[in-house]
């Protein structure tokens, strides 16, 4: 998997940390990034396709 490096306010790091660690949502904090990116995706993809701007081969659309 590959490895990236954001800049992060650290308000939004503290947010985060309130939902990672052991008996919370999140293992760690590259779960509760990965997780929040999926499902910004998903809602983006929601969007464009009731704006009609669905493009064929875009995360999970038949070619």
């Amino acid at each position: 998997m590959p490895k990236i490096c954001v800049e992060m306010p650290q308000h939004i790091l503290d947010d985060l940390g309130v939902h990672v660690g052991v008996e919370k949502k999140f293992v760690n904090l590259s779960d509760a990034v990965r997780t929040a990116c999926r499902k910004m995706l998903d809602e983006m993809d929601d969007i464009d396709k009731r704006h009609g701007r669905a493009h064929p081969g875009q995360r999970g659309e038949k070619k």
